[in-house]
């Protein structure tokens, strides 16, 4: 599935489950809320701190999609053709950076 289609199942979605969709600033508190719950499993799980046993049952790969599912809903509502903006990024990115990294004695 390609970002565009992807944008289009969520309208879908909301279409016919949601009613509507949030207002934008709310949309921005949840995908707030849903970034922090990433943090919490990536701090616990891959960082320093313990993870509480009432974590260790926490899918990181649903908490990501729910971080992507809030952006496609900003993204619809705001007119974003997210596709359009990711390939455009990549394509800065490819080229602003492509001996970049392999130069970051960091890195090796």
């Amino acid at each position: 599935m390609n970002i565009k289609n992807a944008q289009k199942e969520v309208d879908d979605w909301i279409n016919a489950h949601g009613v509507r969709y949030f207002n934008e600033l709310t949309n921005m508190a949840q995908l707030t809320e849903e970034v922090g719950e990433v943090a919490r499993i990536i701090a616990r799980r891959y960082g320093e701190q313990s993870e509480k046993e009432s974590d260790k049952d926490k899918d990181l790969g649903e908490e990501l999609s729910d971080v992507m599912f809030v952006v496609l809903c900003l993204a619809n509502q705001t007119g974003i053709d997210l596709q359009e903006a990711f390939d455009k990024k990549m394509d800065k990115k490819t080229k602003r950076d492509h001996n970049r990294h392999h130069n970051n004695e960091k890195l090796k």
